[in-house]
């Protein structure tokens, strides 16, 4: 790593701070279909929070028939938009592997009574 590299770094824990407030985040925003957050209902498959403010999410919906599957990564997006210290926001949507309820958190899963 060179010294413009080093310089770069954040300061210790800020990325795990900023993944945090992130997750905060998903967790205002809830599935159309489902009165649950899009986080706790195993729709995020992938989050990666660069130490810069980038974002990058892989997520999928309940059904490929959602009808908010055009707009939805949108909605993502401007939820993760707000929290601060994020720069730049890729919202991906994925079909593969299908949303099951098995990802549900165990959160989730007590509050639909599935536990």
């Amino acid at each position: 790593m060179g010294l413009m590299d080093w310089l770069k770094q954040p300061p210790p824990g800020r990325r795990e701070e900023l993944e945090a407030r992130v997750i905060a985040a998903l967790r205002t925003v809830f599935d159309p279909e489902i009165p649950l957050n899009i986080y706790d209902l195993g729709l995020i498959y992938e989050l990666d929070v660069a130490s810069d403010g980038d974002v990058d999410i892989r997520m999928t919906l309940t059904a490929p028939g959602c009808p908010v599957a055009q707009t939805f990564p949108a909605t993502v997006a401007d939820a993760v938009r707000l929290v601060e210290g994020v720069t730049h926001v890729n919202v991906e949507l994925v079909w593969e592997p299908p949303w099951s309820r098995e990802l549900m958190s165990e959160a989730a899963r007590l509050q639909l009574g599935m536990l």
